[in-house]
């Protein structure tokens, strides 16, 4: 994605907003880093490499406009980009807004989004998962929970006193065939089949100053075409969560469950992926994070553990440096690799070291 396009694309957007006297905020994130890993495949082999996927965050660009209407309304709108430091290519199968393009509605009582959104299962495990998208973290265990987004959707979300309410409703969950988890090529909005691609997700959470509890329902139709086995729309992929985390002092304890259900025409496969985590500062500046993370699939012995921690060293409140260590321990014939994005040998386990640097602007 050059900068003169995107320089090109924005303009009619950001004449429009001077002109309505909107308010619109360029944001991003810069982090990449070098891991080694260990068994990336059946021979037993290591690898050092610059991750692509991620460091410890997402890289991205983004752009945030509000305009308020009056008596409590406002316009609101983000678009944003993920990109991939180590190649300087768009993230989300080369979408230009792959991560986030929607528009909508915000009142005291919510937002109402309209576009390519981030669904409940994304927002679900937000404040639990103390690792977040980290290259070594359950996002590894299942890539679907830091790409969970919904192409065509209508979205709402809010919290009301406390109480955390959102959805959303995809006619055509994506419409990309490239990108790995965040593309599956399941366009929908198919003539004769009103369950082709839709896509269907909700959260009910409670927030208080000290702790938050959460469950959420993700439910995706299967279409023609589809990846992952989803090639008809009497095929389906389900998740249900429930989340927790509390604050003992400065320390944050998060753990959950993720229950999966895939259903297809060759039949289900169910799998429970359990995790638990700390967070502890150990100064002004430097923070760890330890997480256990353990997914047993049913009637299987492709069952993995994993275990994994992180300090983390602020230079500035933008600025920060980070290394990791982990391990991801495959049973049977289970290839589930340490950083998220790789390859790893059925059946062995994964050790791991990263380092990195993240710049937020």
């Amino acid at each position: 994605m050059k900068p003169a396009f995107l320089a090109l694309a924005l303009t009619p957007l950001l004449c429009a907003t001077a002109a309505a006297q909107t308010s619109v905020a360029v944001y991003g994130i810069v982090d990449t880093g070098l891991t080694y890993v260990t068994n990336v495949n059946a021979a037993g082999d290591d690898v050092v490499k610059m991750p692509t996927q991620t460091g410890s965050l997402p890289s991205r660009i983004g752009f945030r406009g509000t305009e308020e209407l009056g008596n409590g309304l406002a316009a609101v709108f983000v678009l944003e980009n993920g990109l991939s430091v180590d190649t300087g290519q768009a993230s989300q199968g080369g979408r230009l807004f792959g991560r986030q393009a929607w528009v909508g509605l915000k009142t005291a009582y919510g937002t109402l989004m309209l576009g390519r959104q981030q669904n409940m299962t994304f927002y679900a495990t937000q404040k639990s998962d103390v690792l977040g998208p980290n290259l070594f973290a359950i996002s590894s265990i299942d890539p679907y929970i830091p790409n969970a987004r919904s192409d065509n959707a209508i979205g709402y979300l809010g919290n009301i006193n406390g109480i955390v309410l959102g959805a959303t409703w995809s006619t055509g969950r994506d419409a990309s065939a490239a990108g790995g988890p965040a593309a599956t090529n399941c366009a929908g909005e198919v003539a004769g089949d009103s369950r082709a691609c839709r896509q269907v997700t909700a959260l009910v959470g409670l927030e208080r100053d000290r702790y938050g509890v959460n469950v959420s329902y993700d439910r995706m139709n299967g279409g023609p075409g589809a990846a992952f086995g989803l090639s008809a729309s009497t095929s389906n992929d389900r998740r249900v969560t429930a989340n927790g985390y509390m604050m003992a002092g400065a320390t944050k304890i998060g753990a959950g469950v993720l229950a999966r259900d895939v259903h297809t025409a060759t039949g289900d496969v169910k799998s429970n992926l359990y995790y638990a985590g700390v967070t502890h500062p150990l100064s002004a500046t430097t923070r760890v994070d330890v997480q256990a993370a353990r997914r047993d699939q049913k009637d299987s012995a492709n069952d993995t553990t994993m275990l994994v921690a992180r300090l983390t060293y602020a230079f500035s409140k933008r600025t920060a440096a980070y290394g990791a260590i982990g391990t991801m321990d495959n049973d049977g014939l289970a290839a589930i690799s340490l950083d998220a994005g790789g390859t790893a040998g059925p059946g062995k386990r994964q050790n791991g070291v990263m380092a990195g640097l993240r710049h937020t602007f």
